[in-house]
């Protein structure tokens, strides 16, 4: 009889830990400035309107200064036989739709590695996809002569694909499978070969590297409306993905074991967002080059501001990632009047100390 509380007691000490280590995570993760629902949902429309203000600005500002009514002109009383009309309509219009759409497919993809690696230093420049698919494309110039976008963009998704299987094979070897650290080591083991295979190949045809010197800096200069209409309908359909798999990605970042056993099948849930990267990622490098940190940067940027929710990160790093990304095109073309410097080294710039960062402030990484 009196020892009975005593048992009864040491039974719920010995269930308490077990919650605590599943529940854990969950208190620990800080929250973001904008904690409730309305509030992200505002902070997201007023990132729409920052965007819209930064396109508009890339239309006017560049080598040569445009005025806003003129810009309004362009638009609504289009006259051919105008000069800074042209510039609007036909050069620095199509070049922002591209830039519009290659950030949004490099903050989503970002994201969406970050979620399925459970690594906060995934990005498909980093663990090796971006070198899949520029590697791809250089054997499409060399091997089979391909010289337009929509050839690219066949050999870029095919590129992305293989280097990403190989990343996750590489990563999973071992008792311990697919662990953040593993893959981080796979990705830059493979981005290193890939990148001397595509120099491999380039130093041995002169018409090769002049074909693809000027893209694989990283560039949405030049480009026409067809590229922008060739690359949107795979960039609509893995944003979608990404967009539809936060709640899976939530699930993923408290582990296999949790996810398990809140109803999700791992194996797929990972085999679907990495379908999304692998159009997001093949798009957005056949159109532009290999754009490096923006995908890295922004989700991280975006998980500040909304805390660790995918539902919410999701949508926020698909709207600052063209902010980043139109914003160093904008200061590449003003720094180096009357030439331009390319948006892809704009990026790195800005990219690399918050690399640097992110990899000394472990709070900043587990984010």
């Amino acid at each position: 009889m009196y020892g009975s509380p005593n048992i009864l007691g040491m039974a719920i000490k010995l269930a308490e830990p077990p919650v605590r280590r599943i529940t854990a995570p969950l208190e620990r993760r800080p929250k973001g400035l904008f904690s409730s629902p309305p509030a992200r949902t505002l902070g997201l429309l007023g990132s729409a309107v920052v965007l819209g203000c930064v396109t508009l600005a890339g239309v006017a500002y560049g080598s040569k200064q445009i005025p806003f009514g003129t810009v309004l002109d362009a638009f609504f009383n289009y006259n051919p036989a105008l000069n800074d009309h042209l510039i609007v309509r036909s050069l620095r219009v199509p070049r922002n739709i591209v830039g519009l759409l290659v950030g949004v497919a490099l903050g989503l993809s970002g994201a969406v590695m970050q979620g399925v690696a459970r690594n906060p230093l995934a990005d498909p420049g980093i663990l090796g996809v971006s070198a899949g698919a520029a590697l791809a494309v250089v054997i499409a110039i060399y091997v089979f002569g391909v010289a337009t976008l929509l050839g690219y963009v066949w050999f870029a998704f095919a590129g992305a694909l293989v280097a990403s299987l190989v990343v996750y094979f590489l990563g999973s070897l071992g008792r311990e499978g697919a662990t953040p650290v593993k893959l981080a080591l796979a990705g830059a083991a493979i981005t290193a070969f890939l990148g001397s295979m595509t120099s491999a190949i380039l130093l041995v045809d002169v018409a090769t590297l002049d074909q693809y010197r000027f893209w694989a800096v990283g560039s949405i200069a030049g480009r026409t409306p067809q590229v922008a209409t060739e690359v949107a309908p795979f960039i609509l359909a893995g944003s979608i993905m990404a967009l539809a798999s936060g709640r899976v990605l939530n699930a993923l970042s408290l582990g296999d074991d949790v996810a398990r056993s809140l109803g999700q099948k791992v194996g797929l849930a990972r085999a679907f967002s990495a379908f999304a990267v692998v159009l997001l990622t093949g798009a957005a490098t056949a159109a532009a080059g290999p754009i490096g940190f923006v995908g890295l940067t922004v989700p991280h940027i975006a998980r500040s501001i909304t805390g660790p929710d995918y539902r919410w990160i999701l949508p926020y790093s698909a709207v600052l990632a063209p902010i980043l990304l139109l914003s160093s095109d904008i200061i590449g073309r003003v720094v180096a009047r009357p030439g331009e410097v390319q948006v892809g080294i704009i990026t790195a710039l800005v990219g690399s100390p918050f690399f640097v960062m992110l990899v000394r402030r472990r709070k900043l990484a587990e984010l």
